[in-house]
């Protein structure tokens, strides 16, 4: 109980349905996640940098064995690290923490888990990210200038938004 009344999972979680009458939900996110994607470029660049290093060691002292299935790794890391970090108790990346903004599930049922997507919803999303980034070169990002709650092709696949953080205005009764 806090000053009377029952914090509830619902406090935390944006009103889905009503992008106009909730915007502060929405507000300046897409500019956010153009700088929140390129922190993250230079997060996975670093990462990536740092696995090759390691698989340069590692080929090295196995004789080249090791540096095949250290490549297929090398390529997972921006994978992982994008699921990993949307399934997280955050639901964001490095990037978009920086940024102020998070994933939101949408799918039925996700007041039980505050809204935070489950991993494999993350998975989906990320795998969506990548396919259609690849096959439009960016231009499939244009979709979220033109809906409400300014969700990409990937989001809406995934059942997922991207929000300002609600954390960042000092809890539920802000």
């Amino acid at each position: 109980m806090t000053g009377g009344r029952d914090i509830t999972a619902m406090d935390h979680v944006p009103e889905w349905g009503d992008p106009w009458g909730h915007a502060r939900y929405y507000l300046g996110v897409t500019p956010k996640r153009v700088y929140a994607y390129l922190l993250d470029l230079v997060v996975v660049g670093l990462l990536c940098g740092l696995m090759f290093i390691a698989s340069l060691i590692l080929g090295i002292l196995s004789f080249g064995l090791l540096w095949a299935p250290m490549m297929v790794m090398i390529g997972l890391v921006p994978v992982a690290y994008h699921t990993l970090t949307i399934a997280g108790p955050k639901s964001a990346t490095w990037g978009m923490r920086a940024a102020g903004i998070k994933v939101m599930s949408v799918a039925p049922g996700a007041e039980a888990s505050l809204g935070r997507p489950p991993l494999v919803q993350a998975l989906i999303q990320t795998l969506g990210f990548y396919f259609s980034i690849a096959l439009t070169c960016t231009l499939v990002l244009v979709v979220a200038l033109f809906n409400p709650r300014r969700r990409t092709l990937h989001d809406m696949l995934a059942g997922t938004v991207v929000v300002n953080d609600p954390a960042q205005w000092g809890g539920p009764s802000a």
